[in-house]
């Protein structure tokens, strides 16, 4: 049994205001449990933060766009941070490194071109009732995104519990085996938990409370 727990960021640099963007999972939505209990401790702690969860399309060519876009258009505004759940994580890492910026990845997945192929066809996401195909070309295009050497590992947090039901978190591990990571004997897919993380993800972030500020 073990907690591999990450070192903590020391204080933030400054007390610039961060937007925060949550990148959740395949065939999930913004109205997810952990993007809605984030959104509700980021508002009850008062942390100094713009919380943005975008609806990511089923399609990863529209994601890689449609973020890109957000991206930019809130760096022109101060820094900009990732958390990334699951397909999210995925999508986390490749714009870490596309734009250079720090992202706490969540039970992330790491070959979803391999592991989505169970799902090419007709599809429904269950949070919008949305119905659509997934194809080859999907996969295609979510390997498109995959970043074969990480250059700056230091920028990615991994959160990882070792009774994912749907990831071998070993895989992970081994992707981001120069990260700093926070790894946690049992829990779920979904992460068990989250809240008791929260603040290392915030501070690994450099996102300060309004109180520190």
């Amino acid at each position: 049994m073990f907690d591999e727990r990450p070192p903590l960021a020391s204080k933030p640099q400054s007390c610039a205001h961060t937007t925060l963007i949550y990148l959740h999972g395949f065939n999930s939505s913004p109205e997810s449990h952990k993007a809605q209990f984030l959104k509700t401790y980021l508002e009850s702690a008062a942390y100094n933060c713009d919380y943005i969860i975008p609806r990511l399309s089923f399609s990863p060519a529209e994601v890689e766009t449609a973020i890109s876009v957000l991206i930019e258009a809130q760096l022109e505004r101060g820094p900009v941070a990732l958390i990334g759940s699951s397909l999210g994580g995925y999508y986390g890492v490749y714009f870490a490194e596309k734009y250079g910026l720090k992202a706490a990845l969540i039970n992330p997945a790491v070959k979803p071109y391999e592991l989505l192929i169970d799902y090419l066809g007709e599809n429904q996401n269950l949070y919008s009732g949305e119905h659509y195909s997934l194809t080859n070309k999907h996969m295609d295009e979510l390997l498109a995104m995959d970043i074969g050497l990480i250059s700056r590992p230091e920028n990615l947090l991994l959160l990882t519990q070792t009774a994912d039901q749907t990831l071998d978190y070993r895989e992970a591990l081994l992707k981001l085996k120069r990260s700093p990571a926070w790894i946690q004997s049992g829990g779920s897919h979904e992460y068990s938990d989250f809240n008791a993380v929260i603040p290392a993800i915030m501070s690994f972030l450099q996102i300060p409370n309004r109180s520190a500020c």
